[in-house]
């Protein structure tokens, strides 16, 4: 009876002290406003489950990327994957993951919330300023039922280093070469015209003050904002209107094992063309990803945990989750992390 006691009281101490070991520990990262509501929900509710604390600085991709690299976080998180010689300048071995995919979204604010829809040239020469009125032949041309104003559209981009425009300007990179010539891809820009505002939330609620605006978001913010959204052409000739079914079909592509890839422009039939996956991303140095052996465990913990139960929570905050081909590269990217690369 004695050693029966003995061992459940053994028990219950590696129990005590590996729920104190898991409370002591805070994970840190910061990167991309895109997934920022999800990553939020992730967090909130494996803390609560497990104790382990996660703080995340939702301050845009391109300063994510550099807290990662400066070794001021354990994990950063973006929209942009890094580049070959950006992996090549690294500290040490950088590894993404990615954790759901999203959209950014052509949304706009007009009388009565008409449901248009755009081209990629249309689309390119409003953010060139080539149309610069709501009435202008070719947007009335696309939309016949559509009462259009006469109203000057007012351009919204992003001012900060973002994902979110490195996705919608690499979208344009791929479907108009004169935006490709001109202004090209990237984090942040040199814009022909518009307005620049900070992070998604920055956008939305100018769109909601602002007739005639029109602005590129991530597809939640537009959701949970109730912004009218465009309906795209993709390269498939179909307009197709942004939903989690359709950010899903985008996926349906050859994915390469270390997963950088850019969705946008996709071949899928049923394909929103302005699609993308989002990233955690990783650094390890010297066989460790972060700066404690307590903290790599909590950590794949976490990480595992996002890639199955954490994929329930995409649809409810309008990001689509991974589809099982991508899980399961994604779950080999973790291996490569703790295991050899």
């Amino acid at each position: 009876m004695k050693k029966y006691i003995y061992a459940l009281l053994s028990m219950l101490c590696l129990f005590s002290a590996a729920t104190v070991c898991a409370q002591d520990v805070v994970l840190s990262g910061a990167g991309a406003s895109f997934p920022h509501p999800l990553y939020k929900r992730w967090i909130d509710l494996y803390g609560s489950n497990t104790g382990v604390r996660v703080a995340y600085d939702s301050v845009g991709s391109g300063e994510g990327i550099k807290r990662l690299l400066a070794g001021e976080v354990d994990f950063g998180a973006t929209d942009a994957f890094l580049t070959d010689e950006q992996l090549a300048k690294a500290p040490g071995t950088v590894f993404h993951l990615p954790t759901c995919s999203g959209a950014v979204v052509l949304a706009y604010h007009l009388p009565g919330d008409p449901q248009l829809r755009l081209t990629e040239e249309v689309i390119a020469d409003i953010f060139m300023r080539n149309i610069n009125n709501w009435s202008d032949p070719r947007i009335r041309k696309l939309n016949p039922d559509v009462s259009l104003p006469n109203l000057e559209i007012e351009v919204l981009h992003r001012s900060d280093s973002s994902g979110t425009t490195f996705v919608f300007t690499d979208y344009l990179s791929k479907v108009s070469p004169a935006w490709k010539k001109s202004v090209g891809c990237g984090k942040d820009v040199r814009w022909p015209t518009g307005m620049g505002l900070e992070r998604n939330d920055g956008i939305a609620d100018f769109l909601r003050k602002v007739p005639g605006s029109i602005g590129y978001i991530e597809y939640g913010f537009a959701r949970k904002g109730k912004l009218a959204c465009a309906s795209v052409r993709n390269r498939a000739g179909r307009f197709i209107y942004p939903s989690e079914q359709t950010i899903t079909a985008a996926t349906d592509m050859n994915i390469p094992d270390d997963t950088r890839i850019m969705i946008t422009d996709t071949a899928a039939e049923n394909g929103y063309p302005i699609s993308a996956f989002t990233w955690l991303i990783f650094q390890s140095k010297d066989g460790r990803v972060t700066a404690s052996e307590e903290k790599d465990k909590q950590l794949r913990r976490f990480l595992e945990w996002i890639l199955k139960d954490g994929q329930q929570q995409c649809d409810e905050l309008y990001y689509a989750p991974l589809p099982p081909r991508v899980i399961e590269k994604a779950n080999a990217v973790v291996r490569r992390m703790y295991e050899g690369h």
